[in-house]
């Protein structure tokens, strides 16, 4: 029986040491998705920049398109101009014979003003015969006539010329409103073009962002894995040690945590901070290069300084801090339970207290954080994370 008995303790140890592996994997499994998703972000990024060079050139090709057309324009302008100033030059010539001829229409109407009826007997009485009072009369009146003529067609000529004058003006104002159109497009392609120009550079400076950032992702995961082990080294030894009731090196005898207490606390506890929950657990979709991310806790807004709690009874196992995560506590909870807070401002815990439920273990802070002051939240059971939402009130 004692053969028996030391084969099957034998088992047990290799099925939890299996167990803890598998839970070590299963996040790495976690991080290499999460550097795959990088990875894809990375791809589609390529595509991005390739669509804006793509733009650019289509932008620059417009442009020149452009300025071809004003200049094209610009000498449809000069040759308005030219036709302009001789149809000017055409109605001042024009206008100064016409100010000739209304002249002697006005000595003429003067002399007629001045005969009055008097010129008309002088005709009368000034003929020898009646046919010569005749002839004279109709040289009279032939006279008037040629007058007459010779001032509708002064005015004529006048609104003729002023027609002609003012179709040319208007043919070089929309002209010169199409140029100054075409300038002003000009220089929105330009504004464009300096824009298109920025969000590339940005696009390379973001692809240099990604590549460092799957650079540490990998090394974060070699990291995890290193401190998880060695944690669970800890906790083993820890709980080994108070079942023998030996004090562990360095540190008192501590009571033990029951297995069943934090288990039952579903749906009771409150919230580590107060403040809003931006920040659930679970797969998210990035909002502009529609790929995913997987967030294993939650992120809760809060004013920095603010009061972080512990949710439930425990002992501090890790409190220092941790690259991507900041300043950092982990509490052990017993039953393979554990809870993370990040981010800290402040840790007021040291590794190895016992913390009650809602005892403070450190402050709100922006260490490390991209989105300001805030705590990042996980519950884990027997190394994986877990939703914490449903376990708060």
């Amino acid at each position: 029986m004692g053969r028996i008995g030391l084969i099957t303790c034998i088992l047990i140890l290799l099925a939890a040491e299996g167990s803890r592996c598998a839970d070590i994997n299963d996040e790495l499994r976690g991080i290499n998705k999460e550097i795959h998703e990088k990875q894809l972000l990375l791809k589609r990024n390529r595509k991005v920049e390739t669509q804006v060079s793509g733009e650019l050139d289509r932008i620059s090709n417009s442009l020149r398109e452009k300025e071809a057309s004003i200049s094209t324009l610009e000498h449809d302008l000069k040759g308005a101009e030219s036709v302009l100033k001789r149809t000017q030059q055409d109605i001042e010539a024009v206008k100064g014979d016409a100010d000739r001829k209304k002249q002697q229409i006005k000595m003429r109407l003067s002399s007629l003003y001045k005969a009055g009826e008097i010129g008309g007997a002088r005709v009368f009485f000034s003929s020898e015969s009646f046919p010569q009072m005749m002839e004279n009369m109709r040289y009279m009146q032939s006279v008037l006539n040629n007058d007459k003529g010779l001032f509708v067609d002064y005015n004529s000529k006048i609104e003729r010329l002023k027609s002609l004058k003012s179709s040319l003006e208007g043919d070089m104002a929309r002209k010169e409103r199409i140029r100054l159109g075409i300038e002003t497009k000009k220089q929105e392609i330009e504004a464009d073009k300096k824009e298109k120009a920025a969000y590339l550079l940005k696009l390379r400076e973001d692809k240099k962002t990604y590549l460092a950032s799957i650079k540490e992702l990998e090394a974060n995961a070699r990291r995890l894995q290193a401190m998880v082990e060695r944690l669970e080294a800890k906790s083993r030894k820890r709980y080994t040690a108070k079942k023998e009731n030996k004090p562990i090196l360095g540190r008192p005898s501590l009571p033990p945590v029951s297995d069943k207490g934090f288990g039952a606390q579903k749906g009771r506890l409150s919230l580590p901070a107060r403040g809003e929950i931006v920040g659930g657990f679970g797969r998210h979709k990035h909002p502009e290069f529609n790929s995913y991310t997987f967030s294993n806790g939650i992120s809760i807004a809060a004013p920095q300084g603010a009061e972080v709690r512990s949710v439930y009874d425990g002992q501090v196992i890790f409190a220092d801090y941790f690259k991507g995560y900041g300043n950092m506590v982990i509490i052990d909870h017993g039953g393979g339970f554990f809870s993370l807070y990040a981010h800290a401002a402040r840790i007021i815990k040291k590794v190895g207290l016992m913390v009650t439920r809602n005892e403070v273990v450190a402050t709100v802070g922006d260490v490390d954080s991209s989105r300001g002051p805030m705590l990042y939240f996980e519950i884990r059971y027997q190394g994986k994370p877990v939703d914490p939402s449903p376990w708060f009130r």
